[in-house]
């Protein structure tokens, strides 16, 4: 199992970035590049808790289906999304939004994830994985931090 964190500045206030994180808009807004769109659940809007979305995206060339559920949720402060079904072993992902004292938010991302196939699966995770989502992760916060400061 693999844990890593992003940190991302943004010049917003802790509940624009907490809003803008759970908009289902936002995230495949932020994956265009491999094409993710929600399937299935809740498709549109905000997620809440309890919520689960089932997200389908292309990525190293092969279709993918993973279904996540907000498990946790404290409004501005926090939300954790929990693969229920899909391509790892393990998939989870807190959001942390603090304010920074200057108005903003230090957004934290942590994320504890591993993959499938046993060794063969560890062998992903140091050859690609270990680098590659969190590549993902600041792709998406560069997004999130674009949306919440153009405000609205």
């Amino acid at each position: 199992m693999t844990l890593f964190e992003v940190s991302t500045a943004i010049a917003a206030a802790p509940r624009r970035v907490f809003d803008v994180s759970l908009e289902v808009e936002t995230h495949t807004a932020s994956m265009g590049g491999s094409g993710e769109r929600a399937i299935a659940g809740v498709t549109s809007g905000r997620l809440r808790l309890g919520d689960t979305v089932t997200w389908e995206a292309r990525y190293f060339g092969l279709r993918w289906r993973l279904t996540s559920l907000i498990s946790a949720c404290d409004p501005p402060g926090y939300f954790v999304d929990e693969q229920v079904k899909g391509p790892f072993k393990r998939w989870r992902h807190a959001h942390h939004f603090e304010p920074d004292g200057h108005g903003g938010t230090v957004m934290r991302d942590i994320v504890e994830f591993a993959a499938p196939l046993g060794p063969l699966g560890a062998v992903a995770e140091v050859v690609a994985l270990n680098r590659y989502l969190p590549a993902l992760i600041r792709l998406r916060n560069e997004h999130v931090r674009a949306v919440a400061e153009a405000g609205g």
